[in-house]
């Protein structure tokens, strides 16, 4: 099976005008095979490349290219790596996959840990499953930023944590890509009474000694459901544990910005909402380095939404609206709404709980349709009601239900609306909802 399959070819690129076209295959490029995705984006960087390819009928064309250096070669492959992902080796004593129930679907059940979707998509690596020579082609290539899943600099705890051995190499092979050059964001995935307190003042500390080319930290709470069966107990963060990470964390970042001029380590929205507690302003995120492990999320969501209330001009006829979100971020959602609903709109904002998962789950992402089904079965919901867009893969939520579904069964117009402060505020206020929702 040849995973180099071209899938499609940008219109107007530089293999487009050469007659490359879909089901072609990449054989090599400057007479060196392309085994996957890193091999082909450092070689097809050079100005001056000879490209192999295989037309589907067996004939193969040698393509002498001269371009402008790192102009894209405009080849998008059937397999975005090029090679099967690599499935995660670790045994995570936190791992949310390990707690899904069964019968959801089979994707949903693929545990990754490739380094490739590091620089792909800014999926978090453990670098557990990578050989020396995995490593070796990082540097060689000089591929940056990386983002790793450290959870614990101590070798022994961060084995046990991970229940591998290789864990415990973590941090040699930091000071490799420290070496080398290699800009690295890290997450701290924070599980109560294992890696908290000291030890992550150690994993805070060690981490540090990497800046400036560590960029930065995030520090999040594990994800508990109710299907940890088999597994090791774990209890959840109480308001008054979330409390204690915040002034832990926020202790570190004064001396971090005093020394450094950056805060290098942020904790997760989640810990400022069960702490009772607002979070950071807009700008001590800084350039929101890790938003994508839900760091600064609601203070960037907030200042999008308060612009846009600046600039929106309401329509004229009143309107009622529904929306659903996660308990963790409902009453963050209520003052938001509470400041539209004096233009004329009534919006009743619905906090669902998470039966699916278990209640201890209460972000808005993780919502599923029969979740919300249950918690809006026989209410009024007026002319629409609005998805949180993390919620749904494709028009479906985790459970399979489709958007149409939910629709269906409650009698309403049921939109996917974005998570954007600007794009929430618009849908609220003028109802342009499919406009908004990509």
């Amino acid at each position: 099976m040849s995973y180099s399959v071209i899938a499609s070819v940008d219109e107007n690129s530089i293999c487009a005008e050469m007659g490359v076209e879909p089901g072609d295959i990449l054989i090599s490029i400057n007479n060196r095979p392309v085994r996957d995705v890193f091999d082909y984006r450092y070689l097809a960087r050079e100005d001056s490349i000879d490209v192999l390819v295989r037309k589907p009928y067996g004939e193969e064309w040698l393509l002498e290219i001269e371009k402008d250096e790192d102009e894209d070669l405009g080849l998008v492959f059937e397999h975005g790596l090029m090679d099967e992902a690599k499935h995660c080796s670790n045994k995570c004593v936190f791992c949310f996959i390990d707690q899904l129930p069964g019968g959801m679907r089979s994707t949903l059940y693929f545990k990754d840990d490739d380094a490739r979707l590091s620089f792909l998509t800014g999926n978090y690596v453990t670098l557990t499953n990578m050989t020396d020579s995995d490593l070796d082609r990082i540097i060689y290539y000089h591929l940056s930023p990386i983002n790793i899943s450290v959870h614990a600099s101590d070798p022994g705890l961060r084995a046990n944590m991970l229940n591998n051995p290789e864990a415990a190499r973590l941090m040699p092979r930091l000071k490799l890509l420290f070496d080398a050059g290699i800009t690295m964001n890290y997450q701290a995935v924070l599980c109560k009474g294992v890696n908290d307190g000291p030890r992550l003042d150690k994993t805070i500390r060690e981490l540090s000694a990497f800046m400036p080319l560590a960029n930065s930290l995030s520090v999040v709470p594990a994800g508990l459901t109710k299907y940890r069966r088999n597994l090791p107990p774990l209890k959840p963060f109480c308001p008054e544990d979330s409390k204690a990470v915040l002034i832990q964390v926020e202790s570190h970042q004064k001396r971090f910005l005093k020394e450094n001029k950056t805060r290098f380590v942020y904790a997760a929205d989640e810990f400022y909402l069960s702490a009772g507690v607002p979070c950071p302003p807009y700008r001590a995120y800084e350039d929101f380095p890790q938003l994508e492990n839900g760091v600064g999320m609601l203070s960037l969501f907030e200042r999008e939404f308060q612009r846009a209330l600046r600039k929106i001009k309401p329509v004229s006829r009143k309107r009622r609206v529904s929306l659903v979100t996660g308990a963790a971020a409902g009453s963050f959602i209520k003052r938001l709404c509470g400041q539209i609903q004096t233009l004329g709109i009534s919006i009743e904002t619905h906090v669902i709980t998470n039966g699916f998962f278990g209640e201890g789950i209460t972000v808005s992402g993780l919502l599923t349709g029969r979740d919300i089904l249950a918690g809006l079965n026989g209410k009024p919901l007026g002319e629409t009601l609005l998805i949180p867009a993390n919620a749904l893969r494709d028009g479906r939520f985790l459970d399979d239900i489709s958007l149409k579904e939910l629709s269906d069964r409650l009698s309403t117009n049921a939109v996917e609306v974005k998570i954007n402060g600007s794009v929430f505020a618009e849908a609220l206020i003028r109802g342009d909802f499919h406009a908004q929702r990509k």
